[in-house]
């Protein structure tokens, strides 16, 4: 029954108007009770006693506005201009696969395929995921059992490309769960656990450890023992990084504010890269609403680590190559030609004759015709 009606059609037989709803009378515009209460606001809103209270107000906002906008202008302005010509692959680029690859569920057929999807491109590394570590720093070799099959067809189907072991785990940075670089121990199960997958057949191995706080130092003595590993093998040592301080210090700011610092700072950032042999920027999960500026962020991403990552460590930006909508991470904004045109500003404005760059696709199982397209068109140089 509607509102108004009552049971007894004999005491009414009409729908009275609700007065509680302004669209009971239609046509006729508000109701005078309605008129009457905004009548009362505004004239409360415009009293003297609230004019130094809304200029603190209004200028609060205009505080936080500002620099927003203002990033924003700066950003689009960094995406503007031509690349450099010659600002295209170096045959430095990795690519990360899942674990179908090393746990059974891929086979050389699939290797066969991938020979194919990679020819012509600039890709020389395969970072498989091999993990995670347990939070001890152990891995079980069942883990990866089919790791030494991987390794032998990809030689024999991609000549010098390399397999490198991708391992990591959750920290416990932000929660009681998660593995500890602070103890000693579980350092040196992470550095043996790095000697196993190596001695399974592995052409080298390839941190991501999240989420890692700028200026762990346990972190760097933890690559200051991988390093001493790797080099003893002669491969590589690679990490995933997290994304530099847009502004200086801001990691300090967000970390306080929220308890989950975003970036590194650039010092950090360089002191990481100063001890290994790749840094693969993950520079997506931006929370940029357009390409442009996702774009523009890039390739500011790309000078802030060109400018500390020495000539002997190969710098790879990260290439979105999955879509999700989420917080943080726009599919419309997040693309890999606004991410490909960034690095190559990034590196037109920096460094554009530097030969150890290259760019790291993320992630296979989740890419599309038109990221791989966007990805040899505009890295590549294929048409």
């Amino acid at each position: 029954m509607g509102v108004g009606h009552q049971d007894d059609s004999t005491n009414q037989t009409e729908a009275a108007p609700d007065a509680r709803r302004p669209e009971a009378a239609p046509g006729r515009g508000p109701l005078p009770a309605v008129r009457a209460a905004w009548g009362r606001a505004a004239r409360g809103w415009r009293h003297p006693r609230l004019r130094l209270p809304k200029r603190v107000a209004l200028g609060a906002v205009l505080v936080l506005l500002i620099p927003v906008l203002a990033a924003g202008v700066a950003l689009r302005v960094n995406y503007a201009g031509d690349p450099a010509p010659g600002t295209q692959t170096r045959n430095r680029d990795a690519i990360w696969l899942g674990h179908a690859w090393v746990d059974g569920r891929k086979d050389e057929a699939d290797v066969e395929a991938l020979a194919v999807r990679l020819r012509g491109t600039g890709i020389r590394d395969l970072y498989v995921h091999a993990g995670p570590l347990e939070h001890d720093g152990s891995l079980p070799a069942t883990a990866y059992p089919s790791a030494g099959r991987l390794v032998t067809a990809v030689h024999r189907h991609l000549k010098g490309v390399r397999v490198q072991a991708w391992l990591g785990d959750e920290l416990a940075t932000e929660g009681p769960d998660g593995l500890r670089l602070e103890r000693a121990g579980t350092r040196d199960a992470v550095v043996r656990s790095a000697g196993e997958v190596l001695d399974a057949g592995f052409d080298g191995v390839h941190f991501d450890l999240e989420p890692l706080h700028s200026g762990d130092a346990h972190y760097l003595s933890l690559l200051d023992d991988l390093r001493a590993l790797t080099r003893a093998r002669h491969v590589p040592l690679s990490v995933a990084s997290h994304q530099i301080d847009p502004l200086p210090r801001l990691h300090s700011v967000a970390g306080t504010l929220t308890g989950h610092p975003k970036w590194w700072s650039q010092a950090y950032f360089g002191q990481v890269a100063r001890r290994v042999d790749q840094i693969a920027v993950m520079s997506y999960d931006t929370a940029m609403p357009l390409q442009s500026l996702y774009g523009g962020y890039v390739a500011q991403q790309t000078s802030l680590a060109l400018e500390v990552t020495p000539a002997s460590t190969d710098l790879l930006m990260g290439l979105p190559f999955y879509h999700e909508d989420k917080l943080g991470h726009s599919a419309y904004a997040e693309t890999v030609e606004a991410a490909v045109r960034g690095t190559r500003l990034g590196l037109s404005r920096t460094d554009r004759t530097r030969e150890r760059f290259g760019v790291a696709l993320y992630v296979d199982f989740a890419a599309t015709e038109t990221d791989w397209t966007a990805y040899r068109r505009g890295w590549a140089g294929q048409r």
